[in-house]
């Protein structure tokens, strides 16, 4: 019997909604007490002092570049083999944008890559966690501690921190684990996504959290995201809603993206529930890993003693094929009821990045691991029945 597997929906449960109707009538339905406590939340759960939460991963990496003062003349390294946002947010702020290719037979950044591109010109380095699983931060550290000499610190952050930047995209690692440390508490700066096909999901939304910097107030760093998230205004809604307390100032002509009320207390109830949904996505994960074990698929390794995944993505290769037999795979699937997809298309594969001087020749591990990558659904409102039929369908399929 033919089944209809959708790729990503959001699972959003009677708790998610009686929060959002308590949130309608509460009467703050923008930035509130509610996104207050969400980052508080988030903070607590990542080990850090401080998170602020906005409207998208995207609006976190770039306030986070501009609150480093990372601008035009600045270089900032980034993965060939990632979504646009980790690249275009350096484009935002007028600094160029240097990829890097991908590590052989990996979806992570290539180390021996970023210790090439590192010159007195790299103020940051945008690692991606793709698909949930952690970079390998200690050698990004050990390649950046290495090349300290050549960073040219323009503000008081940048002096304080004394070398290449590390902010991580942790779009998909939410919950993540590397090294006994949190995604969240690893990098100089983590930005994390809460879209609506994440693991937790806000509909719309991302936090950043990071380390305490020597020399430099956490409460500090917070106020600039929200002033840089808010027009440059000196007070939010809800500090103006104390008594006489209308007064404001506009510091700087910044931007507008900050989270409401409505996207936090989805969060609120999501965090709640998160441990049942991380440890769903596990077992899926190794039944998935354990129905495909005796065919010609390569799948990643999620799991292991040094790290463990958010389980955000099921990636796999369809080991010795190329683009056209993968997706001929995936339209077969689609006709079978099972909505698979790609994990991604490398930037050098795409106009704004061609346009940009980019060629994807210059990255030929990216286009070994996209030619024949496939995202299987990962989702939990999936059943074990459902992925038994999507390994088995998958199966025929390859047959």
């Amino acid at each position: 019997m033919s089944k209809n597997i959708k790729f990503s929906p959001p699972d959003i449960t009677q708790d998610e909604i009686d929060e959002v109707i308590d949130t309608l009538k509460s009467g703050w339905i923008t930035t509130g007490p509610k996104t207050k406590l969400f980052e508080k939340q988030i903070a607590q759960y990542c080990n850090t002092s401080k998170a602020a939460a906005l409207n998208s991963a995207t609006a976190c990496m770039e306030l986070t570049l501009r609150l480093l003062g990372i601008g035009q003349g600045d270089e900032v390294i980034t993965c060939a083999y990632t979504y646009t946002a980790s690249a275009s947010v350096i484009d935002h702020v007028g600094a160029k944008i240097v990829l890097t290719d991908c590590g052989k037979d990996s979806f992570h950044i290539d180390y021996d890559a970023i210790d090439a591109a590192i010159t007195e010109k790299t103020k940051a380095i945008i690692p991606v966690d793709i698909a949930g699983i952690m970079c390998d931060y200690d050698k990004i550290y050990e390649i950046i501690e290495n090349k300290k000499n050549l960073f040219r610190p323009a503000n008081d952050i940048q002096k304080a921190i004394g070398r290449v930047i590390i902010l991580a995209d942790a779009a998909h690692s939410f919950g993540a684990e590397y090294k006994g440390k949190m995604s969240g508490e690893a990098a100089d700066f983590t930005s994390f996504s809460f879209h609506a096909v994440k693991n937790l999901t806000t509909a719309e939304g991302g936090a950043v959290t990071w380390k305490d910097i020597n020399g430099i107030s956490n409460e500090d760093i917070y106020k600039q995201y929200m002033l840089l998230s808010l027009h440059g205004q000196d007070k939010d809604a809800l500090a103006k809603t104390k008594l006489g307390s209308w007064e404001y100032d506009i510091i700087a002509p910044y931007y507008k993206c900050n989270m409401t009320d409505i996207m936090a207390c989805l969060g609120l109830v999501q965090m709640k529930r998160y441990a049942v949904i991380l440890e769903r996505r596990k077992h899926m994960i190794n039944m998935y890993n354990d129905l495909l074990k005796d065919i010609n698929v390569e799948y990643l390794m999620h799991y292991s003693k040094d790290s463990s995944s958010s389980g955000h993505l099921y990636m796999a290769r369809l080991k010795g094929r190329d683009v056209e037999y993968r997706n001929n795979v995936i339209s077969k699937l689609a006709e079978m009821g099972v909505s698979a997809n790609v994990h991604y298309k490398p930037l050098p594969l795409l106009t704004a990045y061609k346009n940009l001087g980019f060629n994807m020749k210059d990255y030929p591990n990216a286009y070994d691991m996209y030619k024949n990558e496939i995202t299987l659904p990962l989702h939990t409102l999936l059943t074990d029945d459902d992925i038994e039929y999507i390994a088995n369908t998958l199966k025929k399929v390859l047959i």
